[in-house]
């Protein structure tokens, strides 16, 4: 950042001004500065709802579509979805009070037999970036805490992660369990890790295969619109 950029003072700005500053704060990965920001907006009475969709998911969709292009890379991203942690940390509260929509709840989690969750969490981190709720399950999850998590939170999305080869097959054991209970229509399901592809994706059973983070919220996005028959925004 320049040092023009060091002295703003946010609390000076107009509103329209103050939101281009968040998303490029957020871009930035300026958690302290976001914090600061949500709460000048909240004093000044905007809604939760409306500092989450403008400043925060428009940040986060800019920071999502420059990720997918090439321009940004997974530190950067993690940075930048710190950031909106934190913005969420002062929101999140309110937004239940308010009772908020949310584009959809997804409950995420990798696989049982794999620990590995960077690339789950990057997901999770964007896709309440987007403006979802997330129910993170963790690492190592068995077929019952699944579906318990799904049945309990009311989910929308079912994501599952898996970094080993010999961990991917558990992801068609969710699946089934899912189709022999009768509740396999009820979800959409998502899968996602460095090992999988496409091909692995229908062979399984789920609705989608998700290369890497952005492509999941470009993914759940036009699902759940689907789902309300209605265009992706």
């Amino acid at each position: 950042m320049s040092d023009e950029e060091d002295d703003i003072i946010l609390s000076d700005l107009s509103d329209d001004d103050l939101v281009d500053q968040m998303m490029d704060d957020l871009y930035d990965g300026l958690k302290d500065e976001i914090m600061e920001s949500v709460n000048i907006l909240l004093e000044r009475n905007w809604t939760p709802y409306d500092i989450l969709t403008r400043p925060l998911v428009g940040g986060m969709t800019i920071v999502g579509n420059d990720f997918r292009d090439g321009i940004l890379f997974v530190p950067e991203v993690l940075l930048a979805a710190n950031a909106m942690k934190g913005g969420m940390s002062i929101l999140k509260p309110l937004l239940v009070e308010t009772g908020a929509p949310t584009i959809g709840k997804m409950v995420i989690g990798t696989v049982k037999g794999d620990i590995h969750d960077i690339g789950k969490n990057l997901v999770a981190m964007m896709m309440e970036g987007a403006g979802f709720e997330i129910v993170d399950l963790g690492i190592n999850n068995a077929v019952d805490g699944y579906l318990e998590a799904l049945e309990n939170e009311k989910a929308d999305i079912l994501g599952m992660s898996a970094l080993l080869t010999t961990t991917m097959p558990y992801m068609k054991v969710v699946i089934d369990t899912l189709k022999e209970q009768g509740k396999r229509d009820d979800y959409i399901v998502l899968v996602g890790g460095a090992p999988l592809n496409e091909e692995f994706g229908r062979a399984i059973g789920a609705d989608a295969y998700c290369r890497d983070a952005a492509v999941a919220v470009e993914t759940a996005k036009s699902f759940m619109a689907r789902k309300h028959n209605r265009a992706p925004s």
